[in-house]
């Protein structure tokens, strides 16, 4: 594959036409998620008024990655990484339109937590094997850049998608609509990906328990992935606040579903505008103390939230927990991107999907959970308290993780 001069030319990515395809899909499937996540979290708090119901979304959608992920992984080392993301997309659709049938027919509660497992499946096959299709659609020395650009497109739907969707939410008093033009974005990206060429076949052999947990044993014998996704999993699992935004934006805020679609968008105009200025200047290069700033950045951040008097200090404060997820997210992607062969990206990319992904669905059980017993200020002050503790744990633990400078030449 021919190197692209990203070097001296930030925007030379978007000459080439699979990665502008993946991209344009990308872009648009995020989109639809973030639509789709905000109006379930407000569609299930209205009906119920429970913030345990809103944490039985992430243990829902927490069960089927964790039992699927190194199947998972191996399935996307072995098969053709573009029809396993163009099938879990497809599944995703499906799943969107089931909700928007079951929010306009008022359908039983039950058949939401039932998608929720299904968007979880699709998640387990989706999440690596996109993660490991962008190195086959980019030269390598072009991967940092196409992770900047692909990261600040995500950032970008996720703030937007939101705020659309808690705008459509209050002018429709429903949320069927927010469902179907999410169902219609994912789809986008099934479209953009068929103009993308499959990766070339590799070699294909009788699968076994040793190929699956290949990748467990790869992450575990380096120390420096190991510090990194740790760090970040548990920095989701305490400090995530997005759980508990309904009831903030219901309840605290008395904001109704168009605050709560600006405080969900809130951390990604906080990564947004910071991956901006990241995709524009040189690579960082003492990528550790830099990350374990950003972690503990974030869990301060996640305590003004919970100590803000009123909608505009929350959105200010998540705002800050995205500029310091972004930073800390790109040091994490690079790193395993850097550090993983070709051949075991499937593998690895699940694992750190169970170390990371799923974080964010335990984190919104745990986060649902405290906040049914502790109340959700209380619930939200404590995550990011003990995030705090984490990073100067984690700091102790793994030393190699406070000495990592320029990542291309990381060593374990």
């Amino acid at each position: 594959m021919a190197s692209l001069e990203t070097s001296t030319d930030s925007y030379a990515l978007f000459r080439q036409a699979h990665f502008l395809r993946y991209w344009i899909g990308n872009t648009s499937a995020n989109f639809g998620m973030a639509m789709l996540t905000t109006a379930i979290g407000w569609d299930l708090y209205d009906r119920t008024h429970s913030a345990l119901a809103l944490g039985w979304v992430g243990l829902v959608q927490f069960v089927p990655v964790v039992l699927l992920a190194l199947l998972a992984g191996h399935a996307v080392d072995v098969f053709d990484r573009r029809r396993i993301v163009l099938v879990s997309f497809g599944l995703l659709v499906l799943c969107s339109a089931g909700f928007a049938a079951n929010a306009a027919l008022s359908g039983p509660l039950a058949v939401y937590y039932v998608l929720l497992f299904l968007m979880g499946t699709a998640q387990a096959f989706y999440s690596p094997a996109r993660s490991a299709l962008l190195p086959g659609i980019v030269p390598m020395d072009a991967l940092p850049s196409a992770i900047n650009w692909t990261t600040s497109g995500s950032q970008l739907a996720y703030m937007a998608g939101p705020a659309i969707a808690g705008l459509l939410i209050a002018q429709t008093h429903a949320a069927t609509t927010v469902y179907v033009v999410s169902a219609v974005l994912s789809f986008v990206f099934v479209l953009m990906l068929l103009g993308v060429p499959s990766p070339p076949p590799r070699p294909r052999s009788a699968p076994s328990w040793g190929d699956v947990i290949a990748g467990l044993h790869f992450v575990w014998r380096e120390p420096l992935m190991l510090a990194a996704i740790t760090l970040d999993m548990f920095a989701v699992l305490l400090g995530g606040a997005v759980a508990l935004l309904p009831v903030f934006a219901k309840d605290i805020f008395h904001a109704g579903p168009t605050g709560l679609g600006w405080l969900t968008a809130a951390p990604y105009v906080g990564s947004f505008l910071l991956g901006l200025v990241v995709s524009h200047r040189p690579p960082i290069r003492r990528n550790g103390p830099v990350l374990l700033w950003m972690v503990a950045g974030f869990g301060l951040a996640t305590i003004g939230f919970a100590l803000s008097p009123n909608l505009y200090w929350g959105f200010v404060a998540l705002a800050a927990t995205g500029a310091f997820d972004m930073v800390s997210m790109l040091i994490r992607q690079h790193l395993v991107q850097q550090m993983t062969p070709d051949a075991m990206r499937g593998r690895v990319s699940a694992v750190t999907g169970v170390f990371i992904g799923t974080s964010n669905e335990l984190g919104g059980f745990e986060s649902g959970l405290t906040a049914h017993l502790w109340g959700p200020v209380r619930a939200v002050l404590y995550g990011g308290i003990g995030t705090m503790i984490i990073v100067s744990l984690v700091a102790w633990r793994w030393p190699v993780l406070r000495r990592l400078g320029a990542i291309e030449n990381a060593e374990a």
